[in-house]
């Protein structure tokens, strides 16, 4: 199952380009690319929100680099702890952002 993220968003234009180029270093470290699609955005009450989708392959990778620090998260549920890592690894980067896992 791949896992689609809604992010948030202030600065729509400085964050994207922050989270294309964390991708990019993760995909390089993981040696798989093209493993994620970002969707349109729309905007509501000065926030710009979009749609990252991981393809399995990067998803997978990303799952078995990162197992040690994606356990260490108190969530239950595998897809929350990906999420949580995802949001702390963007967050690390100088992505402003507010993710959530996407219905």
């Amino acid at each position: 199952m791949s896992i689609v993220l809604e992010v948030g968003t202030k600065n729509y234009a400085d964050d994207l380009l922050s989270i294309k180029k964390s991708l990019s270093h993760m995909e390089s470290l993981l040696g798989c690319y093209s493993g994620y699609t970002v969707s349109e955005p729309s905007t509501k009450f000065g926030w710009t929100f979009f749609k990252l989708s991981f393809k399995p392959e990067l998803q997978a990778g990303i799952e078995e680099k990162f197992s040690g620090m994606i356990e260490k998260y108190r969530w239950s549920d595998q897809t929350q702890k990906f999420v949580k890592f995802m949001t702390d690894y963007f967050l690390s980067r100088g992505c402003d952002v507010k993710i959530k896992l996407s219905d």
